[in-house]
């Protein structure tokens, strides 16, 4: 008979043991790597222990669920929630309902509980379980170039015509345009951050809470990916940030905007650090930007500066269990924000 409670110090190398197993060993030493920076430097992870449920039998792990603590703003009100992955299960146990009672732990025992991005079994699972259904989390692009546009099923013809054909287009949307506010780069979140973060926590009916020690925690300190940092200053004062990074792709080079925060309403403030983001993506060179964006009012912007709607297939779940919500919050997702840069997506 299984035995399933949270993580304990001596389950390490059970822990580590039956990752290399499910994943190999390329993607265990990526996560080992990964350990301290995920699971004890968390600012939210209270008992410094890793957020982590695990199955036993006797001394053996046997199958086991990572979750990355977090605190959640829900219309308001702030309570302790976790986003969760895949339950990893060791093979011969497999289809024996462990990963979903893995889940069901963590969800009795959990003020709120969020996914971003599982995989098609996990859906099935939170469909078993009751969870509400998850929303899509819209992509948007802003071609730069006209390599922008090539999708890599098309043979080389067809996507050099697409080039041509859009080339106008492109040209127009990527045109460099004035700054309306200062940017600047900044290599820390300072105690200001925190300020903003509590002075816009009320336009958003579901977020991350972004202060600074999360903020520092999830875009300076880790191990595994490098992030660049732009904040919005007005007058000596904090307006808001823009997280990126740049990388490859198999038809060119894309910088994702990981991260976006100001105000709703701060039209201007908003597209200047897009424009900003516009710039430095030119300037590395990249072919296209990339956001994740579920925010309506920020997906308005984003279309007004170039940007265009793409198919997603980043889902998002999310299951309140320590207040109530109000009939239709799961529906209406306009005031909820959540980017790439929420859970570990981005890696």
């Amino acid at each position: 008979m299984s035995e399933i409670d949270r993580f304990r110090p001596e389950d390490r190398r059970g822990v580590d043991t039956l990752y290399r197993r499910t994943h190999g060993a390329d993607a265990a030493e990526a996560s080992r790597l990964r350990w301290e920076w995920q699971h004890r430097r968390n600012p939210y992870n209270a008992t410094g222990q890793p957020g982590i449920w695990v199955a036993r039998e006797g001394p053996t792990v046997i199958g086991h669920y990572p979750t990355l603590p977090v605190r959640l703003s829900v219309k308001g009100l702030e309570v302790e929630a976790a986003w969760g992955t895949d339950a990893k299960v060791a093979p011969e146990r497999e289809r024996q309902g462990l990963g979903e009672a893995l889940v069901r732990a963590w969800d009795r025992n959990s003020g709120a509980v969020l996914t971003l991005g599982v995989s098609g079994d996990s859906r099935q699972m939170l469909e078993r379980l009751h969870w509400p259904e998850p929303n899509i989390v819209p992509c948007v692009v802003k071609p730069l170039t006209r390599r922008a546009v090539r999708v890599p099923s098309l043979p080389l013809v067809v996507n050099r015509l697409l080039s041509a054909v859009t080339s106008p287009v492109i040209q127009i949307v990527s045109r460099s345009r004035p700054l309306r506010a200062e940017c600047e780069p900044i290599r820390r979140f300072d105690a200001s951050f925190t300020a903003l973060w509590e002075r816009l926590a009320p336009k958003f009916d579901l977020a991350v809470r972004r202060d600074a020690a999360y903020l520092n925690w999830r875009y300076f300190e880790p191990p595994h990916v490098r992030y660049s940092v732009v904040a919005l200053k007005r007058n000596g004062e904090t307006h808001g940030y823009a997280v990126y990074r740049h990388r490859h792709e198999p038809l060119g080079r894309v910088t994702m905007l990981v991260d976006l925060l100001a105000d709703p309403d701060d039209v201007s403030g908003v597209k200047t650090l897009l424009r900003w983001v516009d710039r430095v993506a030119r300037a590395e060179d990249s072919d296209k930007v990339r956001a994740y964006v579920l925010n309506a009012a920020f997906r308005r912007i984003l279309r007004k500066n170039g940007y265009f709607v793409v198919k997603s297939t980043l889902e998002v779940g999310v299951k309140v269990n320590a207040v109530q919500v109000p009939g239709g919050f799961y529906d209406d997702t306009s005031r909820w924000h959540v980017t790439l840069g929420d859970s570990d997506q981005d890696h």
